[in-house]
């Protein structure tokens, strides 16, 4: 196999790690402890894997030693054969191109679009569906803007989700699929024929930078504006100009954070989604640049332009990239998202694979 080098680089990089992380100077500075515990689970499963194929390869030249005296030990020589083309399928998949956000938390916001009130109610039934999927997994989310419709629906909201602890696979392995336009196709209540409409609510998901100071903000590309809070919010709201926006002048990017409980906690909030943002851009910008026509997540919030549909008569979910069909759209929007998620990054890995 061509891992070698690869592999002798990751096996120093983990066995330097695991020295950082025995150092209590390290746990100093909860920031860079988190990183190295990310790297150092994303780096132990390939480690492991690759010490049972190493371990599996002497047994074999054990065996093959044997069995040229003692033809009983034929079948441990197949048995070893057969288990290390498994190890070194599943090696070389781990050592496949990998997406460097796998570990990060995520902002992820929910726009109406068409469809006027119904498109909000929507995007309220999404916002509430990646939280309870957030719920199942013991992530934290917390509400960082939110704008409501009339009838109760969200005109746009951002949430902020965070796992608990260090993992290889965060928050953004499993949400990073979503950014995107969702279509709804269901009897709206606002609807007195009865009659099935169609519409449509857009997701933006971003990795969350480790520290804000990472991503070059200048900070007189932006102009911010303190406002009275509105909406939910606990107390403070409504009595003080708590709320804020920040304007990104080069790009025209807004952000506003309301629901934090302090003008100076709202501003570090809105800083981190700015950051996240910016972040995000120059990414796909880079990704653009590699490979022309690249699309963005959403170009406009537009039925014609869905990543996925919800059928409420049928009880289906249709994700049109990977042709993912299901007739439990009620568990679906309760949270129960795993069977989704876990086909859309197997095509993911087919993808990377090809790639590399």
């Amino acid at each position: 196999m061509g891992e070698t080098p690869l592999i002798d680089a990751m096996l120093a990089e983990h066995a330097e790690l695991e020295k950082q992380l025995a150092d209590p100077a390290l746990h100093a500075d909860a920031g860079a402890a988190r990183k190295a515990g990310r790297r150092f689970a994303m780096l132990s499963p390939i480690v492991a894997t690759h010490r049972r194929l190493a371990s599996a390869r002497d047994d074999l030249g054990t065996a093959r030693e044997l069995s040229a005296d003692d033809p009983s030990f034929a079948d441990e020589v197949t048995e070893l054969e057969s288990l290390i083309a498994e190890l070194e399928t599943q090696l070389s998949d781990m050592l496949a191109p990998r997406d460097p956000h796998d570990g990060d938390d995520i902002l992820l916001e929910v726009k109406s679009g068409e469809g006027g009130e119904e498109s909000a109610l929507f995007a309220a039934d999404l916002a509430r569906m990646y939280i309870r999927y957030a719920e199942r997994h013991g992530w934290k989310v917390t509400v960082l803007d939110e704008t409501e419709s009339d009838l109760g629906g969200y005109k746009d909201a951002t949430l902020a989700i965070a796992s608990k602890g260090d993992s290889a696979d965060g928050v953004w392995s499993r949400l990073k699929f979503e950014g995107g336009v969702h279509r709804v196709q269901r009897v709206p209540v606002t609807e007195s024929q009865g009659r099935v409409h169609t519409s449509a609510a857009g997701v933006l998901v971003y990795p969350e930078p480790e520290e804000v100071e990472e991503i070059q903000i200048d900070e007189s590309d932006l102009r911010i504006d303190v406002y009275r809070s509105s909406g939910k919010g606990g107390q403070g709201v409504n009595t003080t100009d708590s709320a804020v926006r920040i304007t990104h002048l080069p790009t025209g990017i807004v952000v506003t954070c309301q629901n934090e409980r302090s003008q100076l906690q709202n501003k570090a909030r809105a800083m981190q989604v700015l950051a996240a943002r910016l972040q995000a851009l120059a990414e796909e910008q880079a990704q653009a640049d590699a490979s022309a026509g690249r699309a963005s997540q959403i170009r406009t919030v537009d039925r014609s332009e869905r990543i996925r549909t919800y059928n409420f008569p049928e009880n289906r979910i249709t994700d049109h990239r990977v042709g993912f069909k299901a007739h439990n759209l009620d568990q679906v929007l309760d949270g129960d998202l795993d069977a989704l998620f876990d086909a859309l990054a197997v095509a993911d890995r087919k993808a990377r694979l090809q790639e590399a």
